[in-house]
């Protein structure tokens, strides 16, 4: 993506002033190894050897042990996840994928599709609320075309990776072919791969898409399981009829197929922003880099992540608890404590964005902080 490109998304300056360029042959792009039948890339499974001797590195620092809580914690998780390699946390990339729901025809949202293009236009102007977020914590914000129901002009801001034009509507068919699914898998892997070939060190998920915690919610009642009413919440702000209207087209979602696979049930329930967010967080995984994870919508993309491909769910960091009923749901099934909780219930991945300077003083914290040793022997 050009430097020009992200002054006017909102965000700082990517590491490389090449990333939207090599983002454009994603589609092209072959991975070593893949998960089942699918085009991503295999996933190492954390290595615990190194555990004990990092935390007792932790322990060590010039502070009580323990002191600083679940940063410690946190940057265990990341010196973890980026071994052998030297920690680093300082470049992050908001990966915000956009698309569209099929779902709206049943009124699942008080808002028509037609608010998803017109926030598109409004990242790429940089002056959304993640963009605003971007630029307070130092982040690349980028956006991706998954599948928005409407023609977008050419941006250099934007990466056109859309598989179709919107979902189909889940309550009489499926969202997606199966091959729509898998190529969007596909996609979202190669984006967050090549981000981090451009200089990320941490890749962060964020969404928009007008219906989709109708689709989240669905994603979360087959593969956390849970029943179908406690995974459904007011979304942008539905009122009590709103609600009667999403609960009964979520119930007829539900009812018309019994699928149970990760991969059956994307397809059956989509999205495609969510699609592409899953492989985001695999492919992310696949190089070895955290991937923080937004709110409830992105958390359901992390959990078809985590299903397809267990040993991700290690190098997934939950940003916040988000305030949308269902998300308790998601984490309790990733075993997952998020870092933050601020009623936040937004989505664009605003969470995550506040979660990245959370990030960068764990990592610094192994990297610069002396050790205990070192400050009473006079040697620092």
């Amino acid at each position: 993506m050009a430097a020009d490109a992200i002054g006017r998304a909102g965000a700082r300056q990517p590491p490389h002033d090449d990333f939207r360029d090599m983002l454009q042959g994603y589609c092209m792009t072959s991975t070593a190894g893949t998960i089942s039948n699918l085009d991503l890339p295999q996933v190492a499974p954390i290595d615990r050897a190194a555990d004990a001797a990092l935390r007792a590195r932790i322990d060590g620092k010039a502070k009580p042990p323990g002191s600083l809580g679940r940063i410690e914690a946190l940057a265990l998780q990341l010196g973890l996840i980026r071994q052998p390699q030297p920690l680093c946390a300082d470049s992050c990339t908001l990966l915000v994928f956009a698309g569209d729901h099929g779902l709206t025809e049943e009124g699942v949202s008080q808002y028509p599709s037609a608010v998803t293009v017109a926030m598109v236009k409004t990242f790429l102007a940089g002056r959304a609320s993640a963009n605003a977020f971007a630029a307070a914590t130092g982040a690349t914000l980028c956006v991706i075309d998954a599948g928005v129901a409407a023609d977008l002009p050419p941006h250099p801001a934007l990466i056109a990776a859309r598989i179709r034009r919107g979902t189909a509507n889940a309550a009489r068919e499926p969202a997606m072919a199966p091959d729509e699914a898998k190529a969007a898998l596909a996609r979202g892997s190669a984006i967050a791969v090549d981000a981090i070939v451009a200089g990320a060190d941490v890749i962060a998920i964020g969404e928009m898409g007008i219906g989709n915690t109708a689709s989240a919610a669905l994603l979360a009642h087959r593969l956390a399981p849970a029943p179908l009413n406690d995974c459904i919440g007011i979304g942008a702000g539905q009122d009590d009829a709103g609600m009667a209207r999403k609960r009964a087209a979520l119930q007829r979602a539900a009812a018309r197929t019994d699928v149970t696979a990760p991969l059956d049930v994307l397809g059956e329930f989509g999205g495609l922003e969510i699609a592409m967010m899953a492989g985001a967080v695999i492919g992310a995984a696949s190089r070895r880099r955290p991937v923080i994870v937004d709110g409830f919508i992105s958390s359901a993309a992390a959990l078809v992540a985590v299903r397809l491909c267990p040993a991700a769910r290690d190098y997934c960091i939950f940003a916040h608890r988000s305030a949308e009923r269902g998300h308790g749901i998601v984490l309790d099934a990733l075993v997952a404590t998020p870092l933050l909780d601020l009623d936040l219930r937004l989505g664009e991945g605003t969470g995550a964005l506040l979660a990245c300077p959370l990030l960068r003083a764990a990592a610094r914290l192994v990297t610069d902080v002396a050790s205990l040793d070192d400050v009473l022997a006079g040697t620092i």
